[in-house]
Parts: C-alpha cells; structure tokens; sequence
C-alpha cells in the first residue's frame, strides 16, 4: 500500500529559469511550488494511475515516493514504512520505472538484471527463480544476451521492468512507462501491469495515454497545480462525468480548475490596481 499525505514539495528558481518566467510574463518569485498538500492511497491488488498535465505535479510526486527526492511537508508511507523517516527501508519495498530510464550500454539484459538483484541482495536461488519468471513474461529470454547499447528502445525497457522488479517489490511506481515505445512493446508493458495487479501488488502509474487508463485504472487521481482535482475509483469518475469520453472530462476538469485560478487571481470589481 502507498499511503501519501499533506505532501508538499517547492523548487527555487534559478537565474534562467525566472528569466524566462519574466519574459512570459509571469510572476518573480524565485520559488515555485511544485506539488501542495497531496493526499490520496493506493491500495493493493489495484492499479492507482495518477494524471495531470505537463507541469501538474505528477513526476515531483512519484520522485518523493519513490524517495529519490525529500519532501518540504508531508507522509509517505510505502507497504507500512516510514519513506521519510527511513527511505532505505522503503526502497526494499518498492520498484521505481520511468519512461526516461537508462541502461549501461556495455552490460547485457542479463548482466544488468544480475547486478540489480545483487544490489538488492537477492539471493542466488531466488534470482534465478524471478529472472527466469520475468524473462519469460517480458521476452527477455531472445535477446537476454546483448549489450544493451544494441538494444531497441522497446527491448531497453522492458529490461528496465525486469531490473527494477527483479527484487519482488509490493510497490511498483511506472512514470510513463510506455513513452516513446511501439504499439507491441507498449501492449506487453500494459499486460505485465496487468500481472503485476494480478499478484497483489500495489500499482501506481501515471500516464499520458487515456487509452491505457481505461484498460488498467481501478482508482485514479488528478493533479493541477500541484494539488488534487480529483480522488476516487475509476467507477465513480466515470459515473459522475459530464463528457463521454475519458479525454473530454480531464480536460474539461482542468480547463474548470485554470478557470477558477484565474478567477482567483483577479482583483476584485472596484478594487485599485
């Protein structure tokens, strides 16, 4: 389980950044909060997808999850561990994938999967055991012998899966899991996610893609702004929508949300400028 509270993060500014929030005509501050007083919980056996648009919050978020980085103000609790307190401990809970992942070019599939299951102490009996498993269900096994360096980008991550789960994690965090991947990668990467639910584990993804939140969301939140639209199953959302499609109602959600920001923004009727 994933239990995420209050949890705020804020980014300072630097010189060329606030330069180019100037000359858009945006606001000087030289901080910028990325993500404000987030809550919501991911249960296991589900697949919680979080959504937003670019610039929402969403990756900040997973980063602090994940324990890659420290929050301002907050809980994170992952599978009953304290990830602030003790963010080594919640690191044996939980694997982290992002559509961004690198693979040392020099080293095989193999190679890099072995070494990750070291890192993780993973014994040699349960090693060969998960490698032949996620192998298999991956289809490693053709190309489980190349540099990666050699690789496709589709072959890349699905390496990348294998490594970063090879641990038996209960938590697994996917942050655009499928960027940039071909139809057939992308649909063996949505069927792993599948399994992964399957065999209890506690899913988090976020996503661009509404077609794969329809096929894998149980619950999802979405995030503007760096705060919560929006918490519930996938049932209810689509029960209270106004829009028939997914698409349409995220974006009518947020277009409502910029709306009101702007409004908020504005001085008052009457009020000196």
């Amino acid at each position: 389980m994933i239990t995420v509270q209050h949890l705020a993060k804020s980014f300072r500014l630097s010189r060329q950044q606030r330069r180019s929030r100037e000359d858009a005509g945006s606001a000087r501050d030289n901080i910028v909060q990325a993500v404000g007083d987030l809550g919501f919980t991911a249960r296991p056996g589900r697949i919680f997808a979080l959504l937003g648009p670019n610039g929402a919050g969403k990756t900040t978020a997973l980063r602090m999850i994940a324990t890659l980085l420290r929050p301002d103000a907050g809980q994170i609790h992952i599978a009953g561990v304290d990830a602030i307190a003790d963010p080594v401990a919640a690191r044996r809970k939980l694997g982290f994938l992002t559509g961004s992942t690198r693979l040392y070019e020099r080293l095989t599939a193999d190679e890099v999967v072995r070494y990750y299951a070291a890192l993780a102490g993973v014994s040699e009996e349960d090693y060969r055991r998960r490698r032949d498993a996620l192998f298999g269900a991956l289809g490693i096994e053709a190309f489980a012998g190349r540099r990666c360096g050699k690789l496709s980008t589709g072959m890349q991550q699905k390496v990348s899966i294998a490594r970063t789960i090879i641990h038996d994690p209960e938590v697994i965090i996917f942050d655009e899991a499928t960027s940039g991947l071909d139809v057939i990668a992308a649909r063996a990467i949505i069927q792993f996610i599948r399994q992964c639910r399957t065999d209890g584990k506690t899913v988090l993804f976020s996503t661009h893609i509404m077609s794969e939140v329809t096929k894998l969301a149980d619950d999802l939140a979405i995030v503007h702004g760096g705060k919560l639209l929006y918490s519930g199953t996938f049932a209810e959302f689509t029960a209270a929508s106004a829009e028939r499609s997914l698409e349409d109602e995220f974006i009518r959600r947020i277009e409502a949300a910029e709306s009101a920001t702007e409004a908020a923004a504005q001085p008052p009727t009457g009020a000196r400028t």
